[in-house]
């Protein structure tokens, strides 16, 4: 299919879209999508990255650095009279302050990628977190870090029942994640190793990622990489020879330094197809167009039903069970935290409504309460002095429903007033007393203990446990 590569007609974008919705693509973006223009001007990621490291070093940048190589040249500069340890901590604190500058957005083309919400496995072949902000915008992420150096603790993998899981996005980072250590490709010869670790199966590597990875079909977004080792990636992700794949792949390419490539996939490997017509970022910007005209739902004329205030039960990990009359403030910022710690606003039930819920409403209010993972009771002394409220209803159901749970936590109390006193509420059932650890956050502030508790329940829910 080589030969095609200019043919980006009406059937070319259906059928690509069409297997996107059906999930049979996965997106391998590389550093030509890492770019800001403003103009005519077009400034990288590696560029601001490595200009501050050199600044950090007294040394001015070369005019001659190559766009999306500028960390391996820079790392060859100054390996030989910097210790190349220190050049990972370096570089990971130079894309935090470029996260802090003033104004900072993430680049246009990136933000368009996540938004596409078809694609619920992505892989990034830079360090950086950039995709993963963006993606949490629209959902949970499930960060995949592979790199022979991590400790085996932060390894990880797919879970088995990901598809399963509507709320969350997963995401390799197929070249180590940027961190004050040795964990992600700085240079040439990191990405050899890295790679060489994936093909001998050695440390770390995500072996149930990689063979649904080489099951589907792979859109290859502006890798950047040479000719060598983008045959060498497109090998990587395929079960087969090249020359008896089965499934498709695309490689969208400025095209400049890939004729020898072009030559090669048209005599072994007709099922990729290079794109070169458009820019990586133009593609982008047509995909994303594209694909938001097929999927953006037409506007309701009559209204929008208020059910849609309401997440999707069956996709509902975290429910805050509050008074809305008294504790609304306090519940706004325990919701906040949850979201900090990459939860998606479809995972956690919280209705801002300071009305009760209707009849018609109830239905679905115990239907989170039934399918959701952690129930989060917050209890106030403001609340407590209530005698009829419907979160005594919430919490009844809740109850109800713990008597046919073992084994694990399902209600998970927590205090907003400033004293911590589990024991000097009224109203707070009988069965939680003695029997429950309760969670503080004054305020809606949740304390250490109370955040590391929450961390581990998230962990937990992200190993695919089942209620």
């Amino acid at each position: 299919m080589a030969e095609k590569q200019n043919d980006l007609d009406d059937r070319f974008w259906n059928r690509l879209l069409k297997a996107i919705e059906e999930g049979q693509v996965v997106p391998v973006i590389g550093s030509q999508l890492l770019i800001w223009q403003d103009q005519g001007s077009v400034q990288t990621l590696q560029q601001r990255i490595a200009k501050r490291v050199l600044d950090l070093y007294g040394i001015n940048a070369p005019a001659s650095l190559t766009p999306h190589r500028e960390l391996h040249e820079v790392v060859t500069l100054l390996k030989p009279t910097v210790n190349l340890q220190d050049l990972y901590g370096d570089i990971a604190d130079a894309l935090e302050a470029v996260r802090k500058e003033p104004g900072f957005k993430l680049p246009a083309a990136i933000e368009k990628m996540a938004a596409i919400t078809s694609f619920r496995l992505l892989v990034t072949l830079t360090p950086d977190i950039l995709l993963a902000q963006a993606l949490r915008k629209r959902s949970a992420v499930n960060e995949i870090v592979h790199s022979p150096n991590l400790p085996t603790s932060e390894a990880g993998d797919l879970t088995v029942d990901w598809l399963k899981k509507p709320g969350e996005v997963n995401l390799l980072y197929l070249f180590g994640k940027m961190q004050s250590t040795p964990v992600f490709a700085i240079h040439d010869e990191d990405t050899l190793e890295y790679t060489h670790n994936l093909l001998s199966r050695g440390s770390n590597v995500p072996l149930r990622l990689m063979g649904e990875l080489q099951q589907r079909g792979r859109l290859f977004i502006g890798t950047n990489f040479r000719d060598w080792f983008s045959r060498f990636l497109l090998r990587l992700t395929n079960q087969t020879r090249l020359s008896d794949k089965k499934t498709r792949a695309w490689l969208v390419d400025d095209g400049q330094n890939q004729p020898e490539l072009t030559l090669f996939l048209q005599g072994f490997s007709r099922e990729t197809e290079i794109i070169s017509k458009l820019s990586p970022q133009a593609f982008v910007n047509e995909l994303h167009s594209r694909w938001s005209a097929r999927n953006t739902p037409s506007s309701n004329p009559t209204g929008s039903d208020k059910r849609d205030q309401f997440p999707d039960p069956s996709s509902v990990a975290f429910f805050i069970s509050y008074s809305r009359a008294t504790d609304l403030p306090a519940a706004e910022m325990l919701y906040q935290t949850l979201r900090e710690q990459g939860l998606s606003e479809n995972e956690i039930w919280f209705d801002r409504t300071a009305i009760e819920p209707g009849g018609d409403f109830q239905k679905l209010i115990y239907d989170g309460i039934r399918t959701c993972r952690y129930f989060l009771p917050l209890i106030s002394s403001a609340a407590d002095r209530f005698d009829e409220k419907f979160f005594y209803r919430e919490w009844n159901a809740a109850i109800d429903r713990s008597k046919g749970i073992s084994g694990r936590e399902f209600i998970v109390p927590v205090i907003l007033d400033e004293d911590y006193n589990p024991q000097g509420y009224q109203r707070v059932p009988q069965e939680w007393s003695g029997t429950i650890d309760f969670g503080h956050a004054p305020g809606g502030l949740a304390d250490a203990r109370t955040r590391q508790h929450l961390t581990k329940l998230i962990r937990e829910l992200r190993r695919g446990e089942k209620p």
